[in-house]
């Protein structure tokens, strides 16, 4: 240990002088675009291997910490109320930061059997290999494990084992697809829909959470407002983001709404031939603690405020909650859906309600993800179009973006003044910079029986093949399903 603390001294000081030459000396700035993008590529993996001996660390000192009882456990020995203290104490790290390598620690690190010594496998043995080869960080482990992890007993150990070694591959640029290595927000959508693949019951569980946790409470009000404090389904979440976003995007409606949303309250109109007497005999007892009743009202009046013409717009259309899933989910009535802006799956029950509520646009994908149903001669993509093409891109096309649907334009992949048609085949989403700038930031992008492909700069993909390109959580899904 002697011997791995000195090396440990010499990296330190060896990383000491970079960082001096860099910081005080002022070393890149005669350095080129190549150069620059190749030192920050070389600190990031330096980063990750840190990161590797950090989570080992930090497990090692966790599985000693858990001493048998009747001995003194080493946070107290240390002086430290909690092992996040003592994280926190010798990496000089913030709380949050400490419970991340906690977390990944907990994912990773191989513990002892304490009746043979031996060591047992780790949970996710394929992301450990992946952390020490420096080809995942921090981010990336947690990314992974997260989803993973709240399996729990629910699905079987090679199950697991599976979704853990794809996932893995694809980190190392070694996926079924043979895509560049992937970064910690695809590996997070991927494993997302590991999670959802090997568990399509689990969104039910939650939807019962959600329902007894659901509330919303106001506070005392004070001289600059009303606290509000309280817990939203996720569809009722998803809904008042999309007004946010209607509200709050810098591009919105001239002819909307100025200062905010506009609420109208009617009177409810009883029903033609009931008299009191029926009205009594219907009286049924509301079992509803208060905190949910305004809940429910929050949910109600989000629908109305969304439904009416008074809101601003939001890519040419009123804001409007976008419900995603795969037919043969809703057919078989197991599965999970998908809620324009949320991380996390619903139940079925979710999506039938928002399409009970509202609309039912269907859009029918190909296997191959092509939409088949929609076509247009407007220049203009039509708010039907750009749902259609939001649940076939997901976001943004360019890997790694994150950016969502409703802040994208809708790129013509031909251009309209080259003969380019206005219909899905034409389309692809890109955010605004990428759009903007895209004949200059080294990406191609083309159409593939309806589906697009895009060729990434050669930094990037060595191979510099062409690669279907979507984010969307409904046709990961069908992919995973399908190997």
């Amino acid at each position: 240990m002697n011997e791995l603390a000195a090396t440990l001294a010499k990296l330190d000081e060896l990383a000491g002088s970079v960082a001096a030459a860099v910081v005080s000396n002022h070393a890149l700035r005669l350095a080129d675009e190549d150069e620059l993008v190749a030192v920050l590529s070389a600190a990031s993996r330096v980063q990750r291997l840190i990161d590797a001996v950090t989570v080992e660390a930090i497990g090692e000192i966790v599985e000693r910490n858990e001493t048998p009882m009747g001995e003194v456990r080493m946070t107290y020995r240390l002086g430290c109320h909690s092992m996040s203290e003592l994280v926190q104490r010798a990496t000089l790290l913030s709380p949050v930061t400490a419970g991340r390598y906690l977390k990944a620690a907990k994912a990773v690190h191989q513990d002892t059997s304490l009746v043979s010594g031996e060591l047992l496998e780790p949970t996710l043995p394929a992301l450990r290999a992946a952390l020490g080869d420096g080809v995942v960080g921090l981010d990336g482990a947690l990314a992974v494990a997260a989803p993973l992890i709240t399996l729990g007993s629910r699905v079987s150990r090679d199950a697991l084992l599976v979704a853990d070694a794809v996932l893995a591959a694809e980190a190392r640029g070694e996926g079924p697809d043979a895509a560049p290595p992937a970064c910690a927000d695809l590996l997070r959508v991927q494993a997302q829909v590991w999670a959802v693949a090997l568990d399509p019951d689990g969104s039910e569980p939650r939807e019962s959470t959600s329902m007894r946790k659901r509330g919303l409470t106001f506070g005392v009000a004070t001289d600059v407002g009303v606290p509000v404090r309280g817990m939203l389904m996720p569809e009722v979440a998803a809904q008042f983001r999309r007004i946010a976003d209607a509200t709050l995007h810098p591009r919105v409606d001239p002819a909307g709404l100025p200062g905010g949303v506009r609420f109208v309250e009617e009177a409810p109109t009883p029903s033609s031939g009931t008299d009191n007497g029926d009205l009594e005999s219907l009286t049924v007892v509301d079992t509803r603690t208060r905190a949910q009743k305004m809940h429910d009202v929050l949910a109600m009046v989000l629908g109305v405020a969304a439904a009416s013409e008074s809101l601003p717009t939001i890519g040419g259309a009123a804001p409007t909650l976008v419900v995603t899933a795969r037919e043969e989910d809703l057919l078989a009535g197991r599965g999970s859906a998908y809620l324009d802006g949320m991380d996390y799956p619903v139940s079925l029950t979710a999506a039938s309600h928002a399409g009970c509520a509202g609309v039912i646009q269907r859009v029918v994908l190909s296997e191959t993800g092509r939409i088949q149903s929609i076509s247009t001669e407007d220049r203009v993509f039509n708010r039907h179009q750009r749902r259609a093409i939001a649940a076939r891109d997901g976001g943004c096309l360019i890997p790694g973006c994150g950016v969502p649907p409703a802040w994208c334009e809708i790129h013509h992949v031909t251009e309209y003044s080259e003969g380019g048609p206005t219909d899905t085949d034409n389309g692809g989403l890109l955010c605004w910079p990428h759009h903007r700038f895209f004949d200059h930031c080294g990406w191609r992008i083309r159409m593939n029986r309806g589906v697009p492909e895009l060729l990434a700069p050669a930094w990037i993909d060595p191979l510099q093949r062409w690669r279907p390109a979507t984010t969307s959580p409904t046709r990961l899904l069908n992919a995973v399903l399908q190997t």
